[in-house]
């Protein structure tokens, strides 16, 4: 069975400018997640996508076996990721020079996943069968008890009201916020129909030390002193 993993990192930020190849905690942020694939051991290539070519030397640095020069309209703020994933594995594919079975993405704005958790989601996949699995952590609001939304005239409601009133956060129906640390899919029905979200997908659960995503600036200094928090346990 072969196991491809692609890592996708655009060159313009605007929370965090040039985030992705930014040290932290010793090493450009890239790295991190880099040297996470291939201490695995579960993947036969580690593909790196960016439209910088700063980005692509820091991870060919860090052990890539392939960077690719992701096309300008995959690279736009308005740019899903998605397609740049697709794009990524038929690329890694041609120079592998054979089909996957099982696609992994990798955020590299999420360093702080450890390797359990990667070979813990392609298990998942394997063990159940699902055409994909995605990885999150328990959610700290909940829409059926304390999340609102704000109709046209201004008043709030609760997002998704029950039937009976739930009076604790605990007896709601469990809920997780999407942490974009790790993506598995089967690799023919990702490329047959590329998308996050099929009948059948599966959650991996991390705990919310582990699902801290770079997105601005707060999020850089926390998950610094966390991953520095990590390297000091590990001596």
């Amino acid at each position: 069975m072969t196991i491809i993993c692609t890592i996708c990192a655009r060159g313009g930020s605007k929370g965090v400018p040039g985030k992705n190849v930014r040290p932290i905690a010793g090493k450009p942020l890239i790295a991190w997640t880099v040297e996470q694939a291939l201490a695995t051991g579960l993947f036969d290539f580690v593909a790196v996508s960016s439209d910088s070519a700063e980005i692509r030397a820091a991870a060919a640095t860090a052990g890539a076996h392939l960077t690719i020069d992701r096309p300008a309209d995959m690279a736009t703020d308005q740019a899903g990721k998605v397609p740049a994933i697709a794009h990524a594995c038929l690329a890694a594919e041609a120079a592998l020079g054979r089909k996957t079975d099982i696609l992994v993405d990798l955020d590299c704005t999420s360093p702080l996943r450890d390797l359990t958790d990667i070979t813990g989601s392609v298990d998942l996949l394997r063990q159940t069968g699902a055409t994909n699995v995605i990885t999150g952590a328990e959610s700290r609001r909940s829409p059926y008890f304390n999340m609102v939304e704000r109709a046209a005239d201004g008043t709030v409601h609760l997002s998704k009201p029950l039937p009976d009133m739930v009076l604790r956060r605990q007896d709601s129906p469990a809920c997780f916020d999407m942490n974009g640390s790790v993506y598995v899919w089967q690799r023919d029905a990702f490329l047959a129909d590329p998308r996050v979200f099929y009948p059948d997908t599966r959650l991996f659960e991390m705990p919310e030390e582990r699902s801290v995503d770079i997105d601005r600036e707060l999020d850089f200094l926390i998950v610094e002193m966390l991953l520095q928090r990590k390297l000091a346990q590990a001596c």
